[in-house]
Formats: structure tokens, sequence, C-alpha cells
């Protein structure tokens, strides 16, 4: 392993990933397992079977549990399963959610499972940890949410909706567990090449990274690899005085005004 030192303190810690079986998720739960971190992570589908055999056999410590994050039931157990493995729970990472894009179409269907899967499930995950993080004299929770919160996008009510809501949902959280010793924080990548943005470029990065990279200072869409690591900053003492911040991982995104690039922007060599 590779550590800093500014991240040794993460080795021998216990962490909860959900949706860590693919994406971004699974990006941070390998990062964290790089750092000797054992880990839980969650999804909804049987893939997770096939990550877990393939780490274990790396030597990491990880543990699959299948479900849903928007059943409460799951949560709890999900939570119980991963003390008895590890015995313990320091950190929680919130990273599962639905990708419900809808605005005038959208049902009450569509919003309650997106707020189900997001922000309350975020919600239930933490109250469920907190007697476990309180045990080991505090602990870390991040909230991935996304520049969606910050934005208005076409035919988006849904999906920037719950985002808007993991922002604001944090800074209360954080509030409220500050004098646990329990910090929260948040991290809002940009478009980064998941499942979804991969799906939507017919699986064509090298013509659409280009494309879409006119929307980030950085020129190109970002790898699930470069999200990771901001995670597991803020997991660690190296911010041990952070808490209720937003983490942009945007490439720029959020910074750009109207103007974009400009007409002398050069795509040259993007990647």
């Amino acid at each position: 392993m590779n550590q800093l030192k500014y991240f040794q303190d993460l080795a021998g810690k216990a962490a909860i990933v959900t949706g860590g079986s693919t994406g971004i998720g699974q990006a941070i739960m390998e990062a964290l397992c790089d750092y000797g971190v054992s880990v839980t992570f969650s999804g909804i589908s049987a893939g997770g079977v096939e990550t877990e055999k393939r780490l274990l056999a790396k030597g990491y410590q990880v543990q699959f549990v299948r479900g849903d994050m928007a059943d409460e039931g799951f949560c709890r157990i999900l939570v119980q399963t991963a003390l008895r493995k590890w015995g313990k729970t320091n950190i929680l990472v919130n990273n599962a959610f639905s990708f419900i894009a809808k605005g005038l179409d959208a049902t009450r269907d569509d919003w309650l499972r997106m707020m189900s899967v997001g922000p309350i499930g975020y919600s239930t995950m933490v109250q469920n940890v907190i007697e476990p993080m309180k045990a080991q004299g505090g602990g870390a929770i991040v909230n991935l949410s996304s520049i969606s919160a910050h934005i208005a996008q076409v035919n988006r009510w849904t999906y920037n909706g719950a985002k808007g809501a993991v922002n604001q949902l944090t800074r209360c959280m954080a509030m409220d567990l500050a004098p646990l010793n329990i910090r929260v924080n948040t991290v809002s990548p940009g478009w980064i090449w998941t499942r979804e943005v991969d799906k939507a470029a017919k699986n064509d990065r090298q013509k659409w990274d280009p494309v879409w990279g006119k929307f980030h200072m950085l020129r190109r869409c970002g790898r699930v690899e470069e999200v990771a690591p901001a995670v597991v900053f803020l997991c660690s003492d190296a911010a041990s005085f952070i808490t209720a911040t937003e983490l942009m991982v945007d490439g720029g995104y959020c910074g750009m005004g109207p103007e974009g690039l400009g007409e002398t922007a050069s795509f040259a060599g993007s990647a």
C-alpha cells in the first residue's frame, strides 16, 4: 500500500459505503481499503457479490450486503451486519442514489423513490450509526451530492431537488452531531464517467469527453478514481476541523460563468 502519512489514521477503522458495488461508490470503497479500512458495502443488485470476491482475493477486508436503501429495515440491517463483522463503525459514506430525471412528467411515485433512496435513506443510515460512532468517540460521515444541487437543468426536478436536499441535510446533520465529535461533509462531483454517463454517451467516451468537457474548466469529464480521494480525505484526521463543508470535485464546472471556456479554448489532448 502507498499510504500517505496524513491518512495513516484510517488503518484499522471500519466503514459502511452504500451503493458500493459500482461506479463512484466502488472507487470510494476500494480507496478506503487501500488505507487499511474494513468496509461493508451495499448494492441493490447481485453484482456486489463478484466485487466482494475480487477484493477479498486482493486481501481487502470487505463485506457485501444486498438490499434497497429505500427500505428502512434494510438500513438497520446493513448497520447491524457491519457491526457483527467488524465490531465498530467509524465511517459512513452515503452514496447510493436513484437516478430519476423528470420534470413536469414526474409522478408522486417518482418523487417518493427519489427522496426515499436519497436524503431519507441518508438520514436513516445516520440515525443507525450514531450510537456505534459515539462508542468509538466520534466518526466521519460523507454524503454524496452533485453539481446538480446548485444549477437548473432541463427536466431534472426530481434529481436536482433531491440532491439540493442532501446539501442542506448535511449542514443540519453537522450542526446536531458536532457535540458527539461526528463530522458530516458533502462531496459534489461534476460529470463523472459512471454507468449513467457512459450510457448517455453510447459507450463512446472518445467522442463525448471533449464535447461535455466544454462544461468543465479542465475540459473533460472526471473519473471515479478522482472522486474517491476527496472522500478519503474527509474521512481522515487530516480533515479533523472540517465539518458542514461541501467539497466540489467538478473540474471547475460550478466556477464557470455563462461564457464558458470562450471561443479560443483548445481541447487538444483532453482525456
